[in-house]
Order: structure tokens, then sequence, then C-alpha cells
């Protein structure tokens, strides 16, 4: 008689317990450090850093380029009449300069 009282405690809580363990599993696979929030923002995160890296190889590329039309191997003179007249603030006697 002790033991079918024992085993009518023990099997529903048995049971609550399981359940209990369950949602705990299940909310930290949807909210947890590594669920699918996390899983989620970490797919958006990446995405945004993969846009920014795009963006700046694109602006390395654009920089490369003018560094080699002005490098000693290949000297473009209508880039580097550009940048000193940008830079010095230079002007030919025959221009007139319009502000």
């Amino acid at each position: 008689m002790i033991k079918a009282r024992l085993r009518q405690v023990l099997i529903p809580v048995a049971y609550i317990v399981l359940l209990g363990l369950i949602a705990i599993f299940a909310h930290s696979g949807l909210q947890g450090d590594h669920g699918l929030a996390a899983f989620r923002q970490a797919g958006d995160q990446e995405r945004r850093l993969q846009a920014e890296l795009d963006t700046l190889q694109g602006e390395r590329a654009v920089m490369q380029n003018r560094v080699i039309r002005l490098s000693d191997r290949y000297l473009d003179l209508d880039l580097l009449d550009e940048r000193a007249r940008t830079v010095l603030g230079l002007v030919r006697d025959d221009e007139i300069v319009v502000r």
C-alpha cells in the first residue's frame, strides 16, 4: 500500500519535472545565447558586415588604382597635376579661378 501511494505521488512529480525540463530546454533553444534568436542576429550581423566589407574593398580598389597611377612605374601626369592643384592650391598664369 505504501508502494502504491508512493507510485501515485512519484509518477505525477516525474511528469512535472520532465515537462519543466522540456520547457527550460525549449526556452534555451529559442531565446538562449546559442538559440534561434541569436542565430538570426548573427546572420543579420554577417550580412551587414559583408556589405561593409564589399564597400571597403571597392574603396580600397579605387585608392589602389590612384596609388598605382601616381607611382614611379606608371605616372599619370593628369592625375599628378590634379592632386598638386588640389593640395597646393596651384594655378597656371593663363587660368581663371572661379570661387
